[in-house]
């Protein structure tokens, strides 16, 4: 049975204060949220979770704003701990307006001492303790006060446990020589963290059908996916809420030019073409008309026979590597990035090999791999 955690309840600026006073000399804290995102781009912090080996400190973020003296902590040399952290790296940043650091995402860690790459807190904690811990909380109502004891117990297991995982986890890493690649990777996503906003540009490269589209249309595409990504931020609504993609693509594909036009895109709804429609016109205008030298290149196609044998090799070298390592290839380099690849090589162009850890095991296999289709 999973043990009884003791349970302090923040919610004024200075019992938060005295928590992060009794925390300041902890080597590693283990921190989760909960928040509600259903409505919102941005999400609606609802708990904060901190346990450093003792209490379980729960704060409400509802009652009780971000103080100095937590950012201090969140940010001083203590090791934080995190869960599948991306999404609690959001609440951090709107809430607190830092990202906790140095960063250790347990997931993360996991994904390099086994072939499961995405293994859920549950799973983890029954791995390395034993432990099965209450599921029935995971989609209740975190914005609701009072918290229920059960909600109240659930969240603060979310923390008790993470230290015990890590130091396990840490034993295993420093064993098998990983240590510093689990450092790496979590550095790396704090970065990318911090730049997600700079890149909104580059979210219409997502789409995996781009390649289908010619120069102008991908040009209308990223220019709507770059103005819809605005939109969203700044009504603080989800994307699909703004415009959905498989429209935007729709309307990439016609290049409308006129509302008449417009409106016999598929399943597109008066209702948007009468408050987005000017300004989607306007996108696809300026696409059909910008000059063809600054229009983006038109993605090679996965179909292609050339594409797919390179694609394929370059897997192997993967694969192969993973193998050795016990760790699913995903792990190493995803399919985007292996894409990626592909076209530079097929277009002559530098590859973007892997860096740090993954460049020292794969860049030679895979440079070998790209050289025999240069030949």
């Amino acid at each position: 049975m999973p043990v009884s955690p003791d349970i302090r309840w923040i919610d004024n600026a200075a019992a938060l204060d005295a928590a992060c006073a009794d925390l300041l000399d902890a080597p590693v804290l283990a921190l989760d949220t909960e928040f509600f995102r259903e409505k919102t781009f941005h999400p609606v912090p609802a708990l904060i979770q901190i346990c450093a080996g003792g209490p379980a400190w729960l704060i409400d973020p509802l009652a009780v704003e971000c103080t100095d003296a937590l950012r201090q902590l969140l940010t001083n040399d203590a090791i934080k701990l995190l869960h599948a952290s991306s999404e609690d790296l959001e609440v951090f940043a709107h809430w607190a307006g830092v990202l906790p650091t140095p960063l250790v995402d347990t997931q993360v860690a996991q994904s390099l001492l086994g072939e499961d790459a995405a293994m859920g807190y549950q799973r983890l904690v029954e791995h390395w303790v034993g432990e099965t811990l209450p599921k029935e909380e995971t989609r209740s109502n975190w914005l609701e006060r009072p918290l229920s004891d059960a909600q109240s117990s659930y969240a603060a297991l979310d923390v008790v446990y993470l230290l015990e995982v890590w130091h396990r986890q840490r034993e295993e890493l420093v064993r098998q020589q990983r240590l510093e690649w689990v450092m790496q990777d979590c550095a790396d996503i704090l970065q990318q963290s911090e730049r997600s906003e700079a890149s909104d540009g580059q979210w219409y490269l997502r789409h995996r059908q781009l390649w289908r589209l010619k120069p102008q249309q991908i040009e209308a595409y990223r220019l709507m996916t770059t103005w819809r990504e605005g939109e969203a931020r700044s009504r603080n609504l989800p994307r699909g809420w703004v415009v959905q993609d498989r429209l935007l693509y729709a309307i990439a594909e016609r290049m409308p030019e006129n509302r008449f036009e417009l409106a016999e895109v598929d399943d597109i709804k008066p209702t948007l073409i009468k408050r987005e429609g000017d300004e989607l016109l306007a996108m696809v205008k300026q696409a059909r008309h910008e000059d063809t030298a600054n229009l983006p290149l038109a993605p090679l196609s996965p179909a292609l026979p050339p594409f797919k044998k390179r694609l394929k090799a370059l897997k192997q070298v993967v694969n192969g590597e993973a193998q050795r390592l016990g760790v699913a290839p995903e792990v190493l380099m995803r399919r985007r990035e292996l894409e990626a690849l592909v076209v530079a090589n097929m277009r002559a162009e530098t590859p973007p090999l892997p860096t740090g850890w993954r460049g020292e095991l794969l860049n030679a296999g895979l440079d070998d791999a790209l050289k025999a289709f240069s030949a």
